[in-house]
């Protein structure tokens, strides 16, 4: 990569977070006018529990260079353990991403409450530095034109 690429690169990151505490966080972030990139794409998920590693999984095949995963505090769940779950799910998902070479710091997880707006701030920039530091993903992300490209001149 050179770096008059490098400085147009703007990493593109899927952000899940949980209706009751992070998206409030994020929100508050917003009304507050705390600065932070705006690399970020939010889905509002009922809680982080919801996240499955398939959804990650798709959403980097599908050319996201980050995913952030965020939800309540430990103990401040809404639905009592589903944040238990997800930190669970995500140290599982850790192991798998090594296995199929996708960089460590790439899917981040944390724990934003509704009224951590600043903190929410600060959480996206650090991803966002993480990732731009990686660089482009593009391990899992189907090409379908490169393939096309491929069988065509397979072809001729």
């Amino acid at each position: 990569m050179n770096s008059s690429h490098a400085k147009e690169w703007e990493p593109k990151i899927i952000a899940f977070l949980c209706n009751w505490c992070s998206y409030a966080g994020a929100d508050l972030a917003g009304v507050s006018r705390f600065q932070y990139p705006p690399n970020i794409r939010i889905v509002r998920v009922p809680c982080s529990g919801r996240v499955s590693a398939n959804m990650i999984l798709s959403a980097i095949k599908s050319g996201a260079d980050g995913i952030l995963v965020s939800g309540c505090h430990p103990g401040d769940c809404h639905y009592i353990s589903g944040n238990y779950f997800a930190r669970r799910r995500f140290a599982l998902l850790n192991n798998l991403l090594d296995f199929v070479g996708i960089e460590a710091g790439r899917v981040n997880f944390s724990w934003v409450s509704a009224s951590e707006g600043e903190q929410f701030a600060e959480i996206v920039r650090t991803v966002t530095e993480k990732v731009k530091a990686l660089g482009p993903a593009d391990r899992l992300v189907k090409k379908i034109g490169g393939r096309q490209a491929a069988e065509s001149a397979v072809q001729r």
